[in-house]
């Protein structure tokens, strides 16, 4: 399972990556959005997968005992969706009024731009 996410993190940063560098400003929010999802699974398999261990304290219990999975890793990638989501968002509004502006998406055509 692990190598599966190892491939899905590559393929979705790689993914993200060539969006990024095209000339369109829509193309430049979906490999921003294909980056933000690598990094969120890369948190997660990062974090080890066990299944069926719970990272919850046994009843009457002081620790936790055996195997089990760490609770970090998943509060990280609550908090990284939140920020990522912020970031498309920000930036959605940024290229809405730099279009209204310019009146082009095209990265390559704003550096001619006299505005």
């Amino acid at each position: 399972m692990e190598l599966l996410l190892a491939i899905a993190v590559g393929f979705l940063y790689a993914a993200g990556i060539y969006m990024i560098l095209r000339r369109s400003f829509v193309k430049l929010i979906i490999g921003l959005a294909l980056i933000s999802h690598g990094a969120n699974l890369l948190i997660f398999a990062a974090g080890g997968l066990k299944r069926g261990h719970p990272s919850l304290i046994p009843e009457g219990e002081e620790q936790l005992v055996g195997e089990f999975s760490d609770p970090l890793p998943p509060a990280l990638i609550l908090t990284a969706v939140v920020i990522s989501f912020a970031i498309l968002a920000f930036t959605i509004v940024l290229v809405k009024r730099t279009y209204q502006e310019v009146g082009t998406d095209d990265l390559d055509a704003m550096r001619t731009t006299d505005r």
